[in-house]
C-alpha cells in the first residue's frame, strides 16, 4: 500500500491487549474483518497559541476518507518506535519536520468503515506535539486543514458540526487528560 509521499511498508505490528508484540501482518489483511489487534498512533499538534490542528482525510483514503481527524494517524513499521514513526508521518503526511513529539497515553478501539468494509482494531498510542509552522498537506493523505481553539473544537464536537473519524474523540480525550495543549509538556 502506498501512503502519500512515502512508500510505506505493507506490514503492521500485531499486539496483544497489553501491547506486547505477537508478530506482523499485512496492513490490509489486519484491517479485514474480523481484523487483528495492531499497534497504531494518533498525533495531535497545537500551535504556540494552543490551537489544535485538524486535517480532513483525503476522500481516496482506504478507509474513513473525507472525515476530519487529528494531525496524522498511522502505524509504526516493524522495529520502529512509535515516536520515531510519529515524527516520520508528520513530515510525510503534512510536511511538518523537526517537530518534538511526546507520548500522552494509549487506548484501544474498534470501528468499521461502512464504505470500504474495513475494520479498525487498534491499540492506539496518542502523541502530542507543538509547532509554529503551517502544514503542507500531501493530497493523497489530506485535502484540508484547520486550526481550532480547544473550546471551539469541543463545541463543534458536542453539536455534531464536524464529521470526525471514529477514534478522534477517544484520542482527543487521552491527549487532553493531562492538560495538553495549554501546558508546554504532557506529564509522563
Amino acid at each position: 500500500v502506498k501512503e502519500g509521499r512515502a512508500a510505506v511498508t505493507d506490514r503492521v505490528i500485531v499486539v496483544d491487549e497489553e501491547d506486547r508484540e505477537l508478530g506482523t501482518a499485512d496492513k490490509l489483511d489486519a484491517h479485514r474483518p474480523p481484523a487483528q489487534l495492531h499497534r497504531a498512533f494518533s498525533v495531535f499538534v497545537c500551535d504556540d497559541g494552543g490551537r489544535v490542528l485538524l486535517q480532513r482525510r483525503a476522500p481516496s483514503k482506504y478507509h474513513f476518507g473525507g472525515l476530519w481527524s487529528n494531525a496524522c494517524c498511522s502505524h509504526p513499521r516493524p522495529d520502529e518506535a512509535v515516536l520515531d514513526a510519529a515524527r516520520r508521518r508528520l513530515a510525510e503526511e503534512i510536511g511538518l519536520s523537526d517537530v518534538a513529539v511526546q507520548a500522552a497515553g494509549t487506548f484501544r478501539y474498534e470501528a468499521t468503515d461502512e464504505a470500504s468494509g474495513l475494520m479498525e482494531r487498534e491499540l492506539d498510542h496518542v502523541v502530542v506535539a507543538r509547532t509554529s509552522d503551517q502544514p503542507t498537506l500531501d493530497p493523497a493523505e489530506a485535502d484540508a486543514y484547520l486550526w481550532l481553539e480547544l473550546a471551539t473544537l469541543q463545541r463543534f464536537l458536542d453539536q455534531g458540526e464536524l464529521a470526525v473519524t471514529p477514534w478522534f474523540r477517544q484520542a482527543l480525550a487521552v491527549a487532553t487528560a493531562n492538560g495538553w495543549p495549554s501546558g508546554q509538556d504532557v506529564p509522563a
